[in-house]
């Protein structure tokens, strides 16, 4: 097999949270056709313990540490430099110096850059196809959060948001194909970045169909008989689910509870930020912290919601939900590059309260299980692995300059 450089912002193994889903199914695919060599820092220590599956996968890894007071204090340095400070976060001399022996004594001619910031390893030139998986556009991500934060937060998050798109384009420009994980963010990088759009395509994730059944996930499930659960699952320590069920706890579940009493609100997730955690001291709200296995906590609950009122991308969170059949209530930023049917697969309610309050309370009072059959039945449409990182091969067999000739996924989302 030919010799891949595959570099990514963080271990991809266990896939236990959104970027780490994408980039373990793509390394995966990967080992499958290539000799991967790959290059990722490790943020969690915990994460360790995975190395000898990553190293029985790959032909070389290199693992470098990441412990987040460093990587702030290197990410400083971008005020001084003008730089993004997302880049500075992931540069590594040791993981610089991996990069450059590989390509030196390995026949490598294609590489893969998940995620903006490992794209500052690659060389140009030198006959290497060079191939970028943005995922999502993250310099709009940080002119979003700007507004929900106080000054000086603000000021630097827009600053990080102007940045971060001027490095994103110069990235594009020096790659053969940059990658993203919709048709819909995809259009939105081509609107920023009109000077690559030729070379700017959707690779939509995937959803593991056979772990996330709801035939695989055992009875009974976590919750007390009878109990009715408006559920939320998703890393916990990340700003938008933070945001998003603090505003559901503050906003929503008050009028819910007393249209539904008893009604109990769950958030299933690891690493539950402070105030995340502080919100269990309130009536009817649990939380949960890291759990063993996620699929109970959503295949038993009454209704699954995802109130994200800042988000980028294809949430996992849903895809998951909806793969376990569940009625899911999401805004329409959550549902954003999704091609699931509003009204028939999915329920779509603006995040504001009045609004998700009757989402969520009409279902409550009429519940209907042909939406969670239904929703499983888009996800094993659209949703999978296989057929959908067949077009990553695609690009990777690329002659530097040249572009496939379709879009690997439908240009279209229904119900947006």
């Amino acid at each position: 097999m030919d010799d891949l450089l595959y570099l990514v912002h963080r271990i991809p193994w266990p896939p236990n949270k959104g970027d780490k889903i994408r980039s373990h199914h793509i390394l995966r695919y990967l080992a499958q056709h290539y000799r991967v060599h790959l290059g990722t820092f490790i943020d969690d220590p915990a994460d360790a313990a995975y190395l000898p599956e990553l190293e029985g996968l790959c032909a070389s890894v290199c693992a470098r540490p990441l412990p987040r007071r460093r990587a702030q204090l290197r990410a400083l340095s971008g005020l001084l430099s003008g730089e993004a400070l997302s880049v500075p976060w992931y540069r590594d001399r040791e993981l610089a110096r991996w990069v450059r022996a590989t390509l030196a004594r390995q026949p490598v001619a294609r590489a893969l850059a998940f995620s903006s910031a490992m794209a500052q390893y690659l060389p140009e030139g030198g006959g290497l196809t060079r191939v970028v998986d943005f995922v999502d556009v993250d310099s709009d991500k940080w002119t979003q959060y700007a507004p929900t934060r106080r000054w000086p937060m603000s000021a630097i998050y827009r600053r990080e948001g102007r940045r971060l798109l001027a490095y994103e384009r110069q990235v594009a420009q020096a790659s053969d194909a940059s990658l993203f994980v919709s048709p819909a963010e995809a259009d939105t990088f081509r609107e920023q970045a009109p000077e690559v759009a030729d070379r700017v395509h959707a690779l939509n994730n995937g959803v593991d169909a056979a772990f996330f059944s709801p035939d695989a996930v055992a009875a009974p499930g976590p919750y007390a008989d009878g109990v009715r659960t408006v559920v939320f699952s998703g890393a916990m320590d990340y700003w938008p689910n933070v945001d998003a069920v603090i505003w559901f706890a503050d906003h929503v579940l008050p009028a819910l509870r007393l249209e539904h009493p008893g009604v109990e609100f769950c958030i299933v997730g690891s690493r539950p930020a402070p105030e995340v955690m502080a919100l269990a001291d309130r009536p009817g709200v649990t939380v949960t912290g890291f759990v063993d296995d996620v699929r109970p906590w959503i295949a038993h609950a009454t209704v699954v919601i995802a109130p994200l009122r800042i988000a980028r991308g294809v949430q996992n969170k849903v895809l998951e939900a909806m793969a376990l059949a569940r009625p899911v209530v999401a805004s329409p930023q959550a549902l954003e590059g999704l091609t699931a049917m509003v009204g028939r697969e999915v329920i779509r309610a603006e995040a504001e309260p009045g609004a998700f309050l009757q989402a969520v309370s009409g279902y409550l009072r009429a519940p209907d299980p042909a939406l969670g059959h239904a929703a499983r039945t888009r996800v094993l449409a659209d949703y999978d692995w296989a057929r959908n990182l067949a077009h990553l091969g695609e690009f990777l067999r690329l002659h530097p300059g040249g572009v496939p000739g379709a879009e690997p996924v439908p240009e279209a989302a229904h119900g947006r």
